[in-house]
């Protein structure tokens, strides 16, 4: 082992640790990597940048912003609710229809797109059938991680992959080489999960269920303003009630008129009734320090005084290329922005009720909101939540929805039948998307998981320096030292395990970038066809199954669906075994090793 090669190996595991401890955002880390082998000089400074000009992620950024012209004119919402409608109320035949609906629409636009564009109809359907949401949202994100592996552009993976072949000078994939052994990967997951993955999946309640509601809270109170209340003639935001006391003024009602749409600037009169949400304790010390009068009788439970026309109760989870993340409600002025209140957040299976407007926001937190109807479009017209309700169509633009679709198809046909290249085809897509008005530019830029993009442009010097310095061949001789003499089949199990393991606590884009190289040169080792090597590690990246944080999928319908961290393990521990035995038997008969 030379220094340069023990450096590299080095980076290595430092950044395989980052990535699992998650104390830095990934993109962090992988600007981290670029800089490192950069200044060690194990990659020149031509190459350290020249990631963000791969064609790999310049394909990346283009498929998001294709998807996103899918997302907003409607053309996925279309094609899912027509597929769903086929379900019944059966839960194995809801699982199935759920199933293959996400898989199929993954291999066109990135997977964490087609969960966001279903997640909103299954959170529906699981309510009008009463099948309980956590039976059906482990499904979704699963098979939308085995949907993106039917054709080139499906996920980051499978992209990146082909592009290191193709960096390389070697032989590399057409958009549909995927489909056979994607097709068995999908029909492999749904037979799993009909069979036995249902019966692991817990039943559990969702944050918008009317039991975990009325844990969320007791109850809403009814406040009397007297003539010598401190809060008389203040405004909402003056009164200090939220910033002092953790009360949440939901609605006013003035002259047998109830007042919903409050925002900070709202003044309170003698005489208005106040409806507080808050925890007692703070409601008996704003009763007392600001001369306010409780109408016990007129409390009453949260559901029956909310849910009505004018106020209702929805539940909402940060979207895909959401803004908020990190942010706090009062950072962000969630309610003068939204004109709604937070009641819960739900994280990692906890409830969260205290000083809300302070925490935090995190992908994957589900929001129980209250507020009126009517404002219900501002949220969902937006980028930064996902309302887990059907969004309704004319909020799409449906005029555009057959230009999108065209669009696609045409992409598709340059790929298929004018051999353009996948980035180029991609680049003229999401061009076309923005003139068409299927999607301004604006709305481009927020599609793309920028988080993504960096990660992958950062990781693939990485990539560069394992080849240059040796370290995918040290590598690639450990592996067939190891499992070598047991055949060929057994190497290719041994690189899906190491990228299987690798994908549960970093990007499978990452853990792409970083075995790619050794399954390469461990193929060339063996004078054997490099194609199903990559194509095992590409396979093997998409088994995130074991945790939530695996990958965006998972994160995406944790909070909806009430699930816990090990609910994923329980499910997914035998999944990825069965799919290890699949590639093992059907990528050397597609994709024949010798010869």
């Amino acid at each position: 082992m030379t220094l340069e090669i023990g450096l590299t190996l080095g980076i290595i595991l430092v950044a395989v640790v980052l990535f699992a401890t998650e104390k830095l955002r990934v993109d962090v880390i992988a600007l981290i990597v670029l800089i490192t082998v950069g200044l060690t000089g194990l990659v020149s400074p031509e190459d350290v940048f020249a990631g963000f000009a791969n064609p790999a992620v310049i394909t990346v950024w283009a498929v998001y912003m294709v998807s996103g012209g899918l997302f907003k004119t409607g053309v996925a919402d279309i094609l899912g609710r027509g597929i769903l409608r086929l379900s019944g109320t059966s839960e194995a035949r809801l699982i199935a229809v759920i199933m293959l609906t996400c898989g199929i629409m993954s291999g066109f636009m990135n997977n964490v797109g087609a969960t966001a564009v279903l997640l909103p109809v299954v959170v529906g359907i699981s309510r009008r059938t009463k099948v309980p949401v956590s039976k059906l949202l482990i499904p979704l994100a699963f098979s939308s991680l085995l949907g993106g592996e039917l054709t080139l552009i499906g996920t980051p993976a499978n992209i990146l992959g082909t592009g290191i072949l193709a960096a390389r000078g070697l032989p590399t994939f057409e958009f549909f080489d995927f489909l056979p052994i994607g097709a068995i990967f999908l029909s492999t997951g749904v037979i799993y999960m009909l069979l036995v993955g249902r019966r692991l999946l817990p039943v559990r309640q969702a944050p918008d269920d009317e039991l975990t509601t009325s844990q969320l809270r007791g109850y809403v109170s009814e406040v009397r303003v007297t003539e010598d209340s401190r809060v008389a003639g203040q405004t909402l935001v003056e009164s200090r009630l939220g910033a002092e006391y953790e009360l949440t003024v939901l609605a006013i009602e003035r002259h047998g008129r109830l007042r919903t749409n409050l925002h900070p600037d709202t003044r309170i009169q003698a005489g208005d009734l106040l409806m507080v949400e808050g925890a007692v304790e703070k409601l008996i010390q704003a009763r007392d320090a600001l001369r306010l009068v409780i109408d016990a009788d007129r409390t009453t439970e949260l559901e029956q005084q909310l849910d009505t026309d004018l106020v209702h109760l929805i539940e909402a989870t940060l979207a895909p290329a959401s803004r908020m993340v990190d942010q706090t409600l009062k950072e962000i002025e969630f309610r003068n922005r939204y004109g709604f209140s937070v009641l819960a957040i739900w994280r990692h299976g906890e409830v969260i009720t205290q000083r809300l407007r302070d925490v935090q926001l995190k992908f994957g937190d589900a929001l129980l909101l209250q507020g009126p109807r009517h404002r219900m479009p501002v949220l969902q017209e937006g980028d930064d939540f996902l309302i887990l309700e059907p969004v309704a169509l004319e909020l799409r633009r449906l005029s555009k929805a057959p230009i999108a679709a065209g669009i696609m198809g045409l992409v598709l046909a340059l790929v298929l039948v004018a051999s353009v290249h996948i980035a180029m085809a991609m680049v003229v897509g999401a061009v076309l998307m923005v003139l068409t008005g299927c999607l301004t530019m604006d709305e481009a830029y927020q599609n793309v998981d920028w988080r993504t993009v960096f990660l992958v442009a950062g990781m693939l010097p990485l990539g560069m320096a394992m080849e240059a310095t040796g370290a995918a061949r040290f590598l690639a001789d450990v592996l067939l030292g190891a499992v070598g003499d047991l055949g060929p089949r057994a190497v290719l199990a041994g690189l899906y395990i190491l990228v299987a393991l690798l994908t549960q606590p970093m990007s499978n884009a990452a853990a792409v970038v970083l075995v790619t190289p050794i399954a390469i040169d461990t193929a060339l080792g063996m004078g054997a066809d490099p194609r199903p090597f990559v194509l095992t590690v590409v396979l093997g990246a998409a088994t995130s199954f074991l945790t939530p944080v695996g990958h965006k999928a998972n994160v995406l319908v944790f909070g909806p669906g009430g699930y816990r961290f090990f609910d994923y393990t329980r499910v997914g521990a035998l999944l990825t075994p069965i799919l290890l035995v699949i590639t093992v038997i059907f990528v050397p008969i597609l994709f024949p090793l010798f010869g």
